[in-house]
């Protein structure tokens, strides 16, 4: 079917409107003629806030249409309250892109991709010292489902689910990025300006493509080891094979924190570091050696990376490598996580800075009860393999886990753990990772920091 003309839902035709894409339009929704769908529950309030979804149960009926069809969402009575797309076939049946008066066309997200540039502009104005960024967080930057990220001279789209996936023009995003970016990411003069955008790639989720991880969209092929900077720490990603994106962009403000913690100084009381040098470091579920990376660079005397998966530890080493830190200084260990730490328990080995940072234990509201428990374990084995007066860092990045859960369960699990917790700090994720205001379960990213004694 083609593409329908971006046009104003629930409105006038906006054809024309293409907002920095060239002859591409943003917008590609299936029907020209938008579905019109009706509030089952009162949520007025909630959608005209800024709360991006409604479920399936929010409808009075969910009427056959393509996913990422145009719809507009009214009450009863009758009254538009928002326009956005539409997946009768999705829990998630409606994502909300404008409300009230607004216009929903090119426009519109151009306007917000702008936006986007913008902010990031200013967070990160020098490449040099950054440019591995989040440039388009989905719901977070008001375009739902749309996210880029940012490595040096390449650039990845991944589209979450099959609504975005129809209602976006990969095409036009990828225009919109070239031209963007002719000139490089950073916003100073000169070489902090970085290097010209080269390559635009749409990473496919798990379930799509046909055994295809994704397809170039603009420019030429990335490189499968894609270099970039994250406050002055360089990095290489693979965008093709790797998780996600390739990388974990939103734990850069909480690498920096562990940085820190491993700077200054030698061993901490109670500690089995050798003497002299600083810390040791243990990373727990390491992937490509983040966490890792910091605490080297900031002087730890040894760190330790834990991860199954044996391609991410060679990627560790090699970003090891890349920022000039000692060989010997690094030791990485493919095993499960929780074998390795109940080992280094019997084996009552310790470390002064330990990281947990697990992948989600709680992919959906169902498994919050039975995710808590692996959480509790986990930290709980973290913590018992930090120093007397070492620092324990547990991160969970569950939208399902919300902050006074995951508060319960740091507690649990120093409990569990028999030792006494004094905490450090409690964040989240970055600027470049931003929620809606009126949607704080998007706010999914928790990671503490706790002293420890006993």
């Amino acid at each position: 079917m083609a593409a329908a003309q971006p046009r104003a839902a629930g409105g006038g035709a906006a054809a024309g409107k293409r907002s920095g894409a060239g002859d591409k339009a943003f917008i590609q929704a299936p029907n020209a003629k938008p579905v019109h769908l009706v509030l089952s529950k009162n949520l007025t309030r909630s959608l005209q806030s800024g709360h991006p979804w409604l479920y399936a149960d929010a409808l009075e009926s969910l009427p056959a249409a393509p996913a990422g069809s145009l719809a507009l969402i009214k009450t009863k009575a009758g009254d538009i309250v928002a326009k956005g797309m539409y997946d009768p076939k999705s829990p998630i049946a409606f994502r909300s892109l404008a409300v009230r008066g607004e216009v929903l066309d090119d426009a519109l997200v151009g306007r917000r991709l702008e936006r986007c540039a913008a902010i990031r502009g200013a967070l990160f104005s020098d490449a040099r010292v950054t440019c591995g960024f989040r440039l388009v967080n989905g719901e977070g930057d008001g375009l739902p489902g749309l996210v880029i990220d940012v490595y040096g001279d390449v650039a990845v789209i991944k589209l979450d689910g099959a609504s975005p996936n129809a209602f976006y023009s990969p095409e036009a995003v990828a225009a919109w990025l070239m031209a963007r970016y002719a000139r490089g990411t950073g916003t100073v003069a000169g070489e902090g300006a970085g290097r010209p955008l080269r390559s635009v790639y749409l990473k496919f989720r798990a379930n799509e493509g046909a055994g295809e991880r994704g397809r170039l969209v603009a420019g030429q092929e990335p490189n499968r080891a894609t270099r970039f900077t994250e406050n002055g720490a360089a990095f290489h990603v693979d965008v093709v094979a790797g998780q996600k994106t390739g990388f974990f962009l939103d734990q850069r403000d909480n690498r920096a924190r562990v940085g820190r913690l491993c700077a200054g100084g030698g061993p901490r009381p109670g500690s089995n570091s050798s003497k002299g040098g600083g810390p040791r470091m243990l990373n727990v579920f390491g992937y490509t050696g983040g966490f890792s990376i910091y605490a080297g660079r900031a002087g730890a005397a040894h760190v330790t990376t834990v991860d199954v998966a044996a391609a991410a530890l060679q990627a560790a080493e090699v970003n090891w490598e890349m920022n000039g830190l000692p060989a010997p200084a690094h030791t990485t260990a493919s095993v499960d996580a929780f074998k390795f730490l109940e080992d280094a328990v019997r084996a009552k080995e310790v470390w002064d800075v330990v990281v947990i940072d697990p992948p989600s234990f709680a992919p959906n509201k169902a498994a919050v009860a039975t995710a808590r428990d692996a959480y509790e374990r986990a930290f709980g084995l973290a913590a018992q393999v930090t120093a007397e007066n070492g620092v324990v860092c547990m991160a969970s990045c569950s939208s399902h886990i919300n902050s006074q859960l995951f508060s319960e369960v740091c507690a649990g699990a120093l409990s569990r753990a028999r030792r006494r917790g004094y905490c450090l700090g409690v964040s989240g994720q970055p600027e470049d990772h931003p929620w809606p205001a009126a949607a704080e379960e998007l706010r999914y990213l928790k990671f503490a920091a706790y002293a420890l004694e006993g």
